[in-house]
């Protein structure tokens, strides 16, 4: 049904919208001096004026950039491109670019070069997206495409690196890992985008057994080894740490693949140091007990607050 008004237009989707999408839904359209305006479809929608494209009207998009000095930056690239191309930036439109350092600029676009974008910037500041401790996920290879979505999810959480690891009871083989990693570096760049990360966690290419894995371990503050047999209480474990440099905790996180771990890797992960812990009376996938552990880490610290 389509009813018009003074300077709108109503239009209600019945039974023969396409494929039923929007059934009963109400959509208005309003015209003003300064282009549409676009209600109904759950958040607000602004029509670039002079442009054939939309845009949120929600915070400022961010990219992540190293150069920046002197009050002025430059982005490169793809996100370049992203920004004056897709989103079809103008001069005086303001974005938030971050130095993978955890500071974060707001930056005024000021011109636009072939492959590049210019900005005026703003004094840095703390971002606020970064977590109190620095949290390694080490993660028994899954198959399939499990370990991406534990890299991704991982990001939101707060993880700053992954490292991924075969070990004796792992389903997949190595195949490709130069390419792979390529892959999952991008799927953590564009996470870390997504969710509003000042930093840029990074993907290491995959340890060859469980022993390589061990010896790593040297550096972090706590070490912790999920096993199905159980262990001791994460919440206690957590309230003992203390941060070898006075800053941050440094705290690694061990999870199996599909196939769990060996007596004898429990046995490696206890003589290099790490903390056995239980993840709770119920079996839980490879690619969730990585995430439920992170969640957990985050909560009992309290960085999901």
């Amino acid at each position: 049904m389509i009813s018009f008004s003074w300077l709108t237009l109503s239009v209600t989707f019945g039974a023969t919208s396409p494929k039923g999408r929007g059934l009963g839904k109400k959509m208005k359209f309003a015209w003003t001096a300064k282009g549409s305006h676009f209600g109904g479809a759950g958040f607000a929608k602004q029509r670039l004026r002079g442009r054939g494209r939309l845009r949120r009207t929600t915070m400022p998009h961010r990219y992540f950039t190293t150069e920046i000095s002197n009050g002025t930056a430059t982005l490169r690239g793809a996100d370049a491109h992203h920004l004056s191309r897709v989103m079809r930036g103008r001069l005086g439109d303001t974005v938030i670019l971050c130095d993978g350092n955890a500071v974060e600029y707001t930056a005024t676009i000021t011109g636009f070069g072939p492959e590049t974008v210019e900005f005026s910037v703003e004094p840095g500041y703390p971002s606020a997206a970064e977590p109190s401790v620095e949290v390694t996920l080490f993660v028994g290879y899954p198959k399939q495409d499990k370990l991406e979505q534990v890299i991704r999810h991982g990001v939101e959480l707060g993880c700053t690196h992954f490292v991924p690891f075969f070990s004796r009871y792992c389903v997949a083989a190595p195949k490709k890992e130069e390419q792979k990693n390529e892959r999952y570096n991008r799927i953590a760049f564009e996470a870390a985008k997504q969710c509003g990360r000042g930093i840029l966690p990074d993907v290491a290419l995959p340890l060859p057994n469980f022993g390589a894995v061990c010896r790593s371990l040297d550096q972090y503050d706590l070490v912790l080894f999920c096993y199905e047999c159980g262990g001791a209480p994460l919440r206690q474990l957590l309230a003992e740490a203390t941060p070898a440099d006075g800053e941050k905790l440094k705290i690694a996180i061990i999870t199996g693949a599909e196939g769990g771990f060996a007596a004898e890797e429990a046995e490696m992960a206890a003589k290099a140091g790490a903390k056995t812990v239980g993840l709770g009376p119920r079996i839980l996938r490879c690619e969730t007990a990585p995430l439920a552990v992170v969640s957990a880490v985050m909560t009992l610290t309290g960085n999901l607050e």
